[in-house]
């Protein structure tokens, strides 16, 4: 693989998780009245509005890479329409329409597909004339912008392999190669899945893959096979089987089908998965789904055809000029005192403990823990969205009460479970006029893991869009670029799993969430501060403020359950082997919280604060912990409680 290769963004996005492609071009160009005797790829210059918009419709569908309309766009194709002496013309053209959409939103695939001839039965000039047809158009494609150049639908070995070896002579971009096979599961030339996917690598393709063929559920079976190559691989089947109705080619599988299918090749090992013939924008809506619940995909957004390049999309907008709020001045004061090596005190060293809303009506017992809490020497409380996917009071609801009768600034948790984009675009702009300004924005845990498994996840925003959604909100725009008046002013800060069991990922998450406007990190519970140091260390780079996770064990038994049950939970044998020591009730809950006030000893000169969770409503936890620090005294409250 080449430097420039190296630095490609398409095999970044793909090292980073799985990967939405689009669906069919032409389909969508036929439903929208340029008929099967005509050249599709023609209309990046007759047509370019209509090309745009199914382009647009992909991407506000959650495509995150969308491929231009040039699957024939090669003079030999093209010779049948008359238009051979525009080939580079046109997939240029088809090259600049897409990236004008994509914008920043998405990367661009160059399509190039076979020619419709032989090999095997062609002569020398032939076949050159064949090299020298594929080498234009993948040179009018890179000059054109492309991110990746997407060999599809070829059905003889040696014309794919002309065709790559085409793309390595003009151009340094990353290569698909996708093959199609017939219904036994065989090439033109005879070969099946495994060989083809190990020649495909062995000829220098990135990614290897197949489309089209009758349905997601014949596909999948044969990109299966291609796993064994160890390359990435793709999958773009087509609707299902086509039927003829009234004279016009009708796929039958549903979205829904089709979003069942596309859940089972991520789960499978498949890293992309896309859609050909017979799919639309609600299939890819499903794909992108499917790919969010498994921490990959884009999330949805609505994008006009015809999207205006970004120095005019966003002319100088002015941020906020509302007051920073008083979390975000101690956060920021804080962090500058831990980089100058200052001793932590209870001035330059902030707290944050969860309270979290009632199950019921009835907000008292969380509003005089707040005041406990806020009287004990905490800054912020904040509060959780939905928690394990429990039923709770609106997080708000408690926040503002919060607010009112005790003066205090809180810090809401938005996760992306249960609102959809319209609704989250609300709520965001109804936290701002309530002065509800600092948020933890965060993905959410999945419905089955809460009292109501057939509730429907959502999911159309990650944390990472939300945090992209509510920055521009910042600059006062939508998430469409539009400006909508004033800016807000949200102190926004994202979750980060130190222990993480996919630890590279997490770091790759916690750069894409700074990018997207976090200000500061807090942490899942630590109970290792060697594992916090590692973060630390692997993330001093992106300079934020980080407010440690403190979660005091209850008993041994919640101990083994943190460890094995909870993602991104790591709780040491050493510690539960102390916790089951401790035994049970009030002795457990001690040793719990001299547990956590070690690592809080050994870490709190390295962070900029703590955010303690404490277990099962029993908040005076909080308090003891913080005892061990200078300037937090044990309150009466505290003292009772023991």
């Amino acid at each position: 693989m080449s430097q420039i290769q190296m630095q490609s963004p398409f095999l970044k996005a793909l090292a980073a998780g799985p990967v939405v492609f689009d669906g069919a071009i032409g389909t969508q160009l036929y439903e929208r009245g340029i008929y099967i005797n005509k050249s599709f790829d023609d209309a990046n210059l007759s047509r370019p509005d209509l090309v745009a918009a199914v382009h647009a419709e992909y991407l506000s569908a959650g495509a995150e890479v969308i491929t231009t309309n040039t699957f024939s766009s090669n003079r030999i194709k093209l010779k049948r329409h008359g238009l051979e002496e525009r080939a580079a013309e046109i997939a240029s053209a088809g090259a600049r329409i897409a990236r004008e959409v994509a914008g920043d939103l998405a990367l661009v695939a160059g399509s190039v597909g076979p020619t419709g001839r032989t090999p095997t039965m062609l002569t020398e000039r032939e076949l050159e004339e064949m090299r020298e047809a594929f080498r234009e158009q993948i040179t009018a494609l890179a000059e054109g912008g492309v991110d990746v150049i997407v060999l599809e639908t070829f059905r003889q070995l040696a014309e794919v392999r002309m065709a790559l070896e085409a793309a390595r002579e003009v151009c340094d971009l990353p290569v698909i190669a996708q093959m199609s096979f017939d219904g036994e599961r065989r090439t033109g030339d005879g070969a099946d899945p495994e060989r083809v996917a190990m020649l495909l690598a062995d000829w220098g393709a990135d990614v290897v893959g197949a489309n089209c063929m009758e349905g997601p559920h014949v596909l999948y079976d044969v990109v299966v096979d291609m796993l064994s190559c160890g390359l990435p691989v793709i999958a773009q089947p087509n609707a299902g089987y086509p039927r003829k109705v009234d004279e016009r080619l009708v796929y039958m599988a549903t979205p829904e089908y089709f979003g069942v299918y596309a859940r089972r090749f991520f789960k499978a090992g498949v890293r992309l998965v896309g859609g050909c013939c017979g799919t639309g924008p609600e299939h890819i809506r499903q794909v992108s789904a499917a790919a969010r619940m498994l921490g990959g995909g884009r999330a949805s957004v609505e994008v006009s055809a015809a999207r205006m390049p970004r120095e005019e999309a966003e002319p100088e907008l002015a941020q906020s000029q509302k007051v920073p709020t008083r979390l975000a001045e101690k956060i920021e004061a804080a962090h500058r005192s831990r980089a100058a090596g200052e001793a932590v005190s209870r001035e330059n060293f902030v707290v944050s403990v969860e309270v979290n809303p009632p199950s019921g009506l009835r907000a008292d017992r969380a509003i005089e823990a707040a005041r406990m809490l806020i009287e004990g020497g905490v800054d912020v409380i904040n509060i959780a969205d939905g928690p394990r996917a429990s039923v709770r009071m609106a997080n708000w609801a408690l926040g503002r009460m919060l607010q009112e009768s005790l003066d205090i600034e809180v810090i809401l948790h938005l996760c992306g479970r249960d609102r959809n984009l319209l609704g989250l675009q609300s709520d965001v702009l109804a936290f701002e006029a309530l002065d509800l300004r600092n948020l933890v924005v965060i993905t959410g845990d999945p419905p089955k893991v809460g009292d109501y498994p057939h509730a429907t996840a959502v999911f159309d925003l990650d944390s990472v869009g939300i945090l992209r959604m509510i920055n521009n909100f910042n600059r006062g725009v939508d998430p469409a670029g539009k400006p909508v008046g004033d800016a807000t002013a949200f102190y926004c800060a994202c979750g980060a799993e130190p222990a993480a069991a996919d630890y590279e990922r997490e770091l790759r998450r916690l750069e894409l969430k700074k990018a997207a406007g976090a200000r500061f990190v807090m942490t899942q519970p630590v109970y290792d501060p060697a594992v916090l140091d590692r973060f630390l260390a692997d993330i001093a780079h992106l300079d934020l403020p980080v407010l440690v996770g403190l979660l005091p064990l209850a008993s041994a038994r919640n101990a083994e359950f943190l460890h094995n049950e909870v993602p991104g939970m790591a709780v040491p044998l050493e510690v539960r082997e102390r916790m089951r020591a401790a035994g049970t009730g009030q002795a457990a809950r001690a040793e719990g919280v001299r547990i956590a006030q070690e690592t809080l000893e050994a870490v709190g000169s390295r962070v900029t604060g703590a955010y303690i969770m404490p277990p099962f409503g029993r908040y005076e936890a909080a308090l003891e912990i913080l005892s061990c620090l200078p300037g937090y005294a044990q309150t009466p409250a505290t003292e009772e409680a023991r």
